[in-house]
């Protein structure tokens, strides 16, 4: 059995994938075939013996997409790198904006001096003078926005051929019949200046140009994606240090490593794959993986994971995991899957597509031929059809969700909630769970002094020269120390230090001019130099029970002070989870620190359930859980651990000040890193959503209520007739009901 993976241009929602889904199974020999969107790829296993690529592609190709196979996927294209796709997204955005600016023009021509009586016209193109000049100048802004959003119309019109209507034969069939019923109207303004009223340019060009820029943003958010699983698959280093068997060092590729061999980590170094310590002691920052928020000491013995800071003593290890059975490749997969899995909301708007246009285009015929067999002439049965065709245009249907978005995130922006797309806009209201990562979310991520208790000597002496010695360490906690002192206003410069030792997996020894001698590290340090740890080692037990890491200070050889380091909790997170619970949220901590940690800063925080000791991996499956049930999970991270739980929950909400990989996964970031603005994204997605019901419900109303009397109900009744300027005017204020519903959003408090 063959797996394969293929690139597969063309698709923009979920009806494309279901289609290219559908068509490869039918495939005699097709095992498995799944489209992950996102990626714009298909994962297909067949039987090499009955299917070829070619069939493959040739299936895809008449279902209406392009498709070509990955040939390899080496480091770095696990996601294929695209390096026209940038370029296309430029010049996508240079014609949006050229669509966006002719519509401008043309609804200045088009309405202007109807909406506005005193706005300027030069009389050359007034419909009242020169309705000829009128509409041809109309019809020459209209036809170059057609032109720009023309895939709408292959795309559209292709899939309708197909049986398998989208949102772009939507916008195809719509503006299609008001261009063409404009036309038609353009060549008979001659002989009847009265039909200058009878134009729908504008219906056919703004509708396309609007759904050009959605389009765009959509694509944009895609190609952020694929940058974030590229990202992680650079936290391997390219290159790595093999150990020969006679000792000697070489630097080879990491593709070549194969389990077994003995690889040399050297101080400020990436470790470059799995493996176990066989040699030497040093501290290693594995935060970025796990979400351990102190480095991590390591001897012989102990695990390494691919990815990881190496900050202290060389390390020789032995490799036990290559290629994609390592961690990091892992969280790639569980990312890439994860997105895989999502079902964006906005198929369901291509589900009442695929409804709604067989619909539509059966009532049109069927009341043209009803009408004709009733004896009305042909003229008569022309304008009945084209009067239900124009009134049912999408525009206000294809105008409800996007404009009621790019409002709430405009709004959301404005408080600093950046919302990555519109989907997450409308996923984020039927949050249920909120899952907190803790290293860097709800606490800030880096260690600092939180309490100094001394036996002898006055605290803020004590501290000042410890931060004086520590001025010489590389260790994370050294940085805690001289934080500390500068925020109490120590002078650092007068202690001078004469000799430093760093005592790898203990702490730190140093000596000052003045002949004192001070000593900083674990009991083991001091244990070492003969101190007696007794006086305080109830007082550590205590520190270490709260999660917090216990420092002793010894000077001249005597104990003098006992020092708390520990990760800080942020301002409002408290508050925050409190803002959840009493909007009936229920709250999770989820992280990869030890459990009496976890415990302590989930008891602070008040969440109703502690999770800890999960690796990353560990953490998507965490959230697929708390999916079970029909719950509709939020997770916030900040770390490269976070994101295939960030990629699996069905929101991902980043914090700003945390890792690119992190935030570039997320579908919502918080720009000033503020906890609280966690329930306001909730909020925001609340009112967006009611706003987008609101116009879908009118819509729909317009449609429901307009297609029968475009289709002849009231002159049936012995009402008027309403014709296709009727039906035109009746389309247009249901657009611009829809998008001035849409802006009361900018008022509304969150």
């Amino acid at each position: 059995m063959t797996k394969e993976i293929y690139l597969v241009d063309g698709m923009t929602c979920a009806s494309c994938s279901s289609a290219v889904e559908r068509v490869t199974r039918k495939l005699d020999g097709v095992e498995q075939s799944e489209v992950n969107l996102v990626m714009g790829t298909l994962d297909i296993s067949y039987d090499e013996s009955r299917v070829t690529p070619a069939m493959i592609i040739e299936k895809i190709g008449k279902a209406g997409y392009t498709a070509r196979r990955r040939e390899t996927e080496t480091k770095g294209e696990a996601v294929e790198d695209r390096p026209d796709e940038l370029e296309k997204l430029k010049a996508e955005g240079r014609q949006v904006r050229a669509a966006l600016v002719l519509s401008a023009l043309l609804l200045y021509a088009a309405m202007g001096p109807m909406l506005w009586p005193g706005i300027p016209m030069p009389d050359l193109f007034r419909s009242a003078t020169h309705p000829v000049n009128a509409a041809m100048l109309q019809m020459l802004l209209t036809i170059p926005i057609l032109w720009i959003g023309r895939r709408f119309y292959v795309h559209g019109f292709k899939a309708l051929f197909h049986l398998n209507p989208t949102m772009d034969s939507l916008v195809a069939l719509g503006s299609s019949a008001s261009f063409l019923f404009s036309l038609a109207m353009t060549f008979l303004v001659s002989d009847n200046p009265h039909h200058i009223h009878h134009l729908y340019y504008e219906s056919a060009g703004i509708v396309v140009a609007l759904v050009m820029m959605g389009k765009h943003m959509e694509s944009r958010s895609k190609l952020k994606t694929t940058e974030a699983i590229r990202k992680l698959m650079e936290l391997a280093p390219d290159t790595a240090l093999l150990v020969r068997e006679n000792g000697a060092v070489t630097e080879v590729p990491t593709a070549t490593v194969q389990p077994g061999d003995t690889l040399l980590v050297r101080p400020g170094s990436k470790v470059p794959l799995d493996g176990l310590v066989v040699k030497g002691e040093s501290a290693v920052d594995e935060s970025l993986l796990t979400g351990e928020s102190m480095p991590v000491d390591k001897r012989e013995g102990d695990e390494l994971i691919g990815g990881s800071l190496n900050q202290q003593g060389a390390l020789y290890m032995r490799v036990t995991r290559v290629g994609q059975e390592t961690t990091l490749s892992r969280i790639v997969r569980f990312v890439q899957d994860a997105q895989g899995r999502k079902a964006p909301i906005s198929g369901m708007a291509d589900k009442v597509a695929a409804v709604f246009v067989p619909i539509v285009i059966g009532i049109a015929v069927i009341s043209s031929l009803a009408w004709l067999l009733a004896g009305k002439d042909l003229s008569f049965a022309v304008s009945i059809l084209t009067a239900v065709l124009v009134i049912a245009c999408p525009c206000a249907m294809g105008l409800a969700t996007p404009t009621a978005i790019v409002v709430g995130t405009g709004l959301g922006a404005s408080h600093g909630i950046l919302i990555r797309n519109g989907e997450a806009l409308e996923k984020t209201h039927e949050t249920t769970v909120v899952v907190f990562d803790k290293t860097g979310t709800v606490t800030s991520g880096k260690p600092a002094v939180s309490a100094v208790k001394a036996m002898e000597g006055a605290p803020g002496d004590l501290l000042a020269r410890a931060a004086a010695a520590e001025q010489a360490s590389q260790h994370p906690l050294a940085a805690a120390f001289i934080e500390k002192a500068q925020q109490e206003g120590r002078s650092l410069s007068d202690l001078k230090v004469s000799d430093f030792k760093n005592i790898t997996g203990m702490g730190i020894e140093a000596a000052f001019e003045d002949g004192a001698v001070i000593a900083l590290g674990n009991a083991r340090l001091m244990e070492s130099k003969g101190v007696s740890v007794a006086p305080l080692e109830a007082e550590a037990t205590a520190m270490a029970g709260r999660g917090e890491t216990p420092v002793y200070i010894a000077l001249n050889g005597r104990l003098s002070a006992l020092v708390s380091v520990a990760d800080q909790m942020k301002e409002n997170a408290a508050d925050a989870v409190k803002e959840l619970k009493d909007m009936g949220i229920r709250t999770v901590l989820l992280t990869g620190d030890n459990e009496r940690t976890a415990a302590t800063v989930g008891a602070r925080l008040g969440v109703d359930e502690v999770i800890a000791g999960v690796l990353p991996e560990g953490k998507a499956d965490v959230v697929s859980r708390l999916k079970e049930g029909g719950k509709k999970v939020l997770m916030v991270g900040d770390g490269i651990n976070d994101s295939p739980a960030l990629a699996a929950a069905d929101v991902g909400l980043a914090i700003g000040n945390g890792s690119d990989i992190a935030i570039e996964t997320a579908d919502v970031v918080l720009m000033k890193s503020d906890i609280q603005d966690v329930p306001r994204a909730i909020r925001l997605s609340k009112k967006t959503i009611v706003n987008i019901k609101q116009n879908l419900f009118w819509a729909f109303i317009y449609n429901v209520i307009g297609i029968p009397i475009a289709a002849g109900l009231l002159y049936l009744l012995g009402g008027p007739l309403m014709n296709p300027m009727l039906a035109g005017l009746a389309m247009s204020l249901s657009s611009v009901f829809v998008v001035g519903n849409a802006l009361r959003l900018k008022r509304a408090k969150i």
